[in-house]
C-alpha cells in the first residue's frame, strides 16, 4: 500500500486548478489562486498520523476515509468523504490523529492551512460561511450516527436513501463494499438485505443506484 511522501502529500500534484463551484463560493478571491489540485490512486495515503497539517483538503471526486486502528488492529473509519472538506479539525491541530486513504482515485484541492486561518480571522464574512459549512457537516454526521444506531441492515439502507438521497435514489458511487463499511455492516448482510427489498419491491437497483419504490 502507498503512503504519503514527506514532501508534498503527493508526487503528482498540479499548481493549476478549476475549483468546484461551491468551493470557489465558500473561499475568498485572495484564497483562489494560492489553491492546488491533486491526484491520489486508489490505496494511496494522503496524510498520516502525527504530521503536521500543511493543507486542508478538499475532496472533488472519489472517495476519501479518515482512519485509526481499533484495539485489534483493524482499520476504524471516522470519516468518509465523496465530496467535500478532509478533517476539519486539522486547521487548529499541530498534528494529525488519523490516516486519510483515498478508496478509489481520488482527486482534491489543496488550501494552505496557514493561509487558510489567516484569511478566517481576518475576514468575518468568510468566518461565517465557513461556520455555516461546518454547521452542515455535523448534520450530516448526526444523520449517520442515528443510522449506525439502528439495529436493522433494512433500516439502515432505507434511512441511507431517505435521508441521502435525492428524489428517492442514493447512487453508491464506489461500490457495494464500500456501502457496507458505510453503513457498519458486513458487505454479505447487505447483499442479502437488498437482495431482500429488491425482492419485495421495496427498492430497485440499477447501475449502483438504489431506488425507493413508492406506492
Amino acid at each position: 500500500m502507498a503512503v504519503a511522501n514527506d514532501s508534498p502529500y503527493d508526487s503528482s500534484h498540479m499548481k493549476s486548478v478549476i475549483l468546484p463551484a461551491a468551493l470557489k463560493a465558500l473561499l475568498p478571491p485572495t484564497l483562489h489562486a494560492r489553491c492546488e489540485a491533486g491526484r491520489f490512486p486508489r490505496n494511496d495515503r494522503i496524510f498520516l498520523t502525527g504530521a503536521r497539517p500543511e493543507w486542508m483538503f478538499y475532496v472533488v471526486s472519489g472517495e476519501v476515509t479518515l482512519e485509526r486502528t481499533g484495539l485489534q488492529g483493524e482499520p476504524v473509519v471516522l470519516q468518509r468523504t465523496r465530496q467535500g472538506f478532509v478533517s476539519e479539525a486539522s486547521l487548529k491541530s499541530s498534528k494529525y490523529h488519523c490516516d486519510a486513504l483515498a478508496i478509489v482515485d481520488t482527486t482534491v484541492v489543496k488550501i494552505p492551512i496557514r493561509d487558510l486561518s489567516a484569511e478566517l480571522d481576518r475576514d468575518p464574512a468568510f468566518a461565517s460561511r465557513w461556520i455555516g459549512m461546518l454547521n452542515g457537516e455535523v448534520r450530516r454526521l448526526r444523520l449517520h450516527c442515528e443510522r449506525l444506531s439502528m439495529k436493522s441492515v433494512k433500516d439502515r439502507v432505507l434511512h441511507l436513501i431517505d435521508t441521502e438521497g435525492q428524489n428517492g435514489s442514493y447512487t453508491a458511487a464506489t461500490g457495494l463494499k464500500s456501502l457496507a463499511g458505510e453503513l457498519g455492516v458486513t458487505h454479505e448482510a447487505l447483499y442479502r438485505t437488498l437482495a431482500a427489498l429488491e425482492k419485495a419491491h421495496v427498492i430497485r437497483r440499477a447501475e449502483g443506484v438504489l431506488s425507493s419504490v413508492r406506492p
